[in-house]
């Protein structure tokens, strides 16, 4: 597989998953720093969402991590530059800024440690505790965006 092109899509139990996760913050409940995700779709320029989560460095810095790849989410972030981060009624426009495959090593291993038991499936066998090598050969799969 293309890691460049690298895609997970849905399967399973996941479609019915999925629209339970992104009921919750809809309804302002956020679990371990979960965001509805709102851009405008590049083909359509229609609002599309999606549940992802937040990750806040100890900076404050902020990423967002597409742990299924090359997503539609991810290319209309892409061209859109930005869009909202939704908790309830709380709505944050934001802008986006993809992070070079270079730079994703310590972004990659920090969404592992804190989300790698619910999205670990993804990763095909790469754990926060992999080698910088490890997580730099599979960055290509995983875009990253910093949000501001």
């Amino acid at each position: 597989m293309d890691l460049g092109t690298r895609y997970i899509g849905p399967s399973g139990i996941d479609p019915i998953m999925n629209r339970i996760a992104n009921l919750l913050p809809k309804l302002g409940i956020s679990v371990m720093g979960s965001r509805l995700l709102a851009v405008r779709g590049r083909k359509s320029g229609e609002w599309r969402t999606t549940m992802v989560n937040l990750m806040v460095r100890e900076d404050g810095a902020r990423f967002l991590v597409a742990p299924r790849g090359h997503t539609q989410w991810v290319r209309n972030l892409r061209v859109a530059g930005g869009g909202e981060l939704r908790l309830g009624r709380k709505v944050e426009a934001f802008a986006a800024t993809e992070i070079a495959d270079a730079d994703k090593v310590p972004m990659l291993r920090l969404y592992l440690r804190k989300w790698g038991w619910e999205v670990g499936k993804f990763f095909e066998g790469v754990t926060k505790d992999a080698t910088d090598e490890e997580l730099a050969a599979i960055a290509p799969g995983f875009p990253v965006f910093q949000i501001k």
